[in-house]
């Protein structure tokens, strides 16, 4: 009867080796989920109930060196998509409440679908009130969006430092890729000026919540209480030697016009203020830039993108002629008493070099003052090429100054290797020299290159290389940091520096100098013009200036594109600016606030 029911033994061992499995397969998998995986599933299920929402942290603001703000932080509502939640079929009334074109939210949707669609993806910065009303009063219907409370760029300080600042940008998805570790997709990281360079200072900590879930993603609750979350700390504030007040001046007159100025405080390399003109308006880039404004900016004839301070080139003129003046006095070619015959010009080859006047038998200090051309085509002959060279690349020129902005080029200081490398060897001539003495022919500099230079020249051969950012506050103590930079100390005798220095002198305070416009009263002023050829236009106006004379505080560099001479045109404008920066430096100490003391 028994192998009617189940068969023969043969079939009833199968069948009970069969059970046998099937049941310690179950209670190996009961096993495995409930003690092997349960720390697993213990996450997992902490996953689908939790939800972490990063809490941005705001960027650390900047201040000038008296501790004036000048760019802050404000808040604005980013509106997000949680792709999970979210129904695309309400794309188009989206787009229509936020004004954006057709196919902005599935464009955007499909850039990051390969991306969580349970992290937010960021579909509008600075959006309006009216729409945040709008979405509150319509929340039921429209699962999948929300807003929240960021925080961007304040520019409304007074001044523009539109290439001083730079902007910042939504981070990119390689950047995202390397540094996934501290952003999320949507942050915004510095793309330009020190806010890229001191990214790391600046960008803070994040902070984050726990919040309850339901099934949906929908949050019910905090999770502990909020006793997890993690608060952002905000970054560390910089400190610029920027000086707002005399910032502002320069911006003011700059305005019409196009080129550079660099002021630089010559003891401590410390840029006081600092002019690309024309400028743009950085509060385009607190939030998302519209396509319609990086059009006008980037096609724009004026080029107002690029930073004239640092990345234009321009022949020095005759700001050039102390460098050539320095090397044949360091070296012993001449002395102050050597003088040099101007009958109006210079007769080399087959071609006369003019100047602008008779000089007759004229000393180098004279020729500084008067601006002999014919003292410096002789001169740079006597010198050579390379001694020549040798010297300009100690103070800088030809290579990027290390200023702590990244937009920066090298200028062109020509050399025996140029030349061959151009022409060919032995296919150029010294008559190629004569035009490099008084700062023309092939030699480009950048105005922050000429700050330097005339920096060096006021503090006698002795400074730091030029940079905005004095230091930070620490966002844990509340301490001043200075920040290191690297020093420049030039091996030229102090005689050859008085004697430059007499010569710029004379330049403004004797007649026959050629800027007594750059007179400040009460107040020494030393300095030298330039007059640029220009080939594709009006010329360049250039000066190069300090004060006081006796103890500088202040060297600056200024060129103004397409006008004219430099005695007319530089000259008032770097004036200016010194005028405003001195007499704010005599009251300095007395307006420090209580943050500044603890610099000192």
């Amino acid at each position: 009867m028994n192998d009617n029911l189940f068969g023969s033994i043969v079939r009833r061992r199968i069948l009970s080796i069969i059970i046998i499995a099937f049941t310690a397969l179950t209670v190996f998998q009961l096993f495995k989920m409930q003690l092997l995986d349960n720390y697993s599933y213990q996450e997992k299920s902490l996953e689908n109930s939790v939800k972490k929402v990063s809490i941005p942290a705001p960027r650390g603001v900047f201040y000038d060196r008296n501790f004036n703000v000048i760019v802050s932080n404000k808040p604005a509502f980013t509106i997000s998509i949680l792709p999970s939640e979210y129904n695309t079929q309400q794309n188009k009334l989206v787009e229509n409440i936020m004004n954006v074109q057709e196919g902005y939210v599935s464009n955007l949707l499909d850039i990051n679908r390969k991306y969580s669609p349970f992290v937010p993806l960021k579909i509008k910065r600075n959006t309006d009130f009216s729409f945040i009303a709008w979405l509150q009063e319509n929340q039921e219907l429209l699962e999948g969006i929300d807003y929240e409370v960021e925080l961007q760029r304040d520019y409304t300080f007074g001044i523009t430092g539109s290439h001083i600042f730079g902007y910042t940008k939504e981070i990119s998805a390689s950047q995202y890729k390397i540094k996934k570790s501290i952003y999320d997709m949507g942050d915004y990281v510095g793309f330009s000026g020190i806010e890229k360079t001191y990214e790391d200072l600046l960008r803070g900590t994040k902070g984050y919540s726990l919040n309850l879930v339901d099934s949906r993603q929908r949050t019910i609750g905090r999770y502990l209480e909020g006793l997890e979350d993690k608060p952002a700390v905000k970054g560390n504030d910089l400190v610029l030697g920027i000086d707002a007040e005399t910032q502002l001046i320069a911006e003011k007159l700059f305005e019409n016009k196009m080129g550079a100025l660099v002021a630089i405080e010559p003891k401590t390399g410390e840029i006081i203020a600092f002019v690309s003109s024309p400028q743009y308006d950085l509060s385009k880039f607190a939030s998302v830039t519209s396509g319609f404004f990086w059009d006008s900016l980037s096609t724009h004839p004026s080029k107002p993108i690029f930073n004239r301070a640092t990345q234009s080139i321009y022949p020095p003129g005759s700001t050039f002629k102390m460098l050539a003046a320095i090397a044949a006095l360091d070296d012993g070619i001449i002395n102050e008493r050597t003088s040099i015959n101007c009958p109006g010009g210079l007769q080399f080859g087959d071609r006369f070099f003019k100047c602008l006047h008779v000089h007759g038998n004229i000393s180098v200090v004279e020729a500084i003052q008067k601006s002999c051309n014919t003292f410096f085509y002789q001169l740079i002959l006597k010198i050579g090429l390379e001694r020549w060279a040798k010297y300009a690349r100690e103070f800088g020129f030809g290579k990027k100054t290390g200023i702590d902005i990244p937009e920066e080029i090298s200028g062109i200081l020509p050399d025996s290797a140029y030349y061959n490398r151009v022409y060919g060897r032995g296919k150029w001539t010294r008559g190629f020299l004569v035009s490099l003495g008084i700062g023309q022919g092939e030699l480009s500099a950048t105005p922050l290159q000429l700050a330097k230079y005339t920096a060096l020249i006021a503090n006698d051969g002795k400074s730091v290389e030029p940079h905005f950012a004095r230091g930070y506050i620490d966002n844990k103590t509340s301490e001043f940091v200075k920040l290191p930079f690297k020093e420049i100390i030039l091996d030229i005798d102090q005689h050859v520096f008085d004697l430059i220095q007499e010569g710029m002198y004379k330049v403004v305070n004797v007649p026959g100098g050629t800027a007594s416009i750059a007179k400040i009263p009460g107040i020494d002023v030393s300095g030298k013009t330039g007059t640029a050829q220009n080939p594709h236009g009006d010329n360049h106006a250039l000066f190069v200036g300090y004060a006081p004379s006796e103890d500088p505080k202040i060297a600056v560099a200024v060129v103004v594109e397409n006008i004219g001479f430099g005695s007319t045109h530089a000259a008032p404008i770097a004036r200016e600016v010194m005028r405003t920066y001195l007499q704010k430096d005599i009251d300095q100490n007395e307006k420090l606030n209580p943050i500044a003391k603890k610099v000192n």
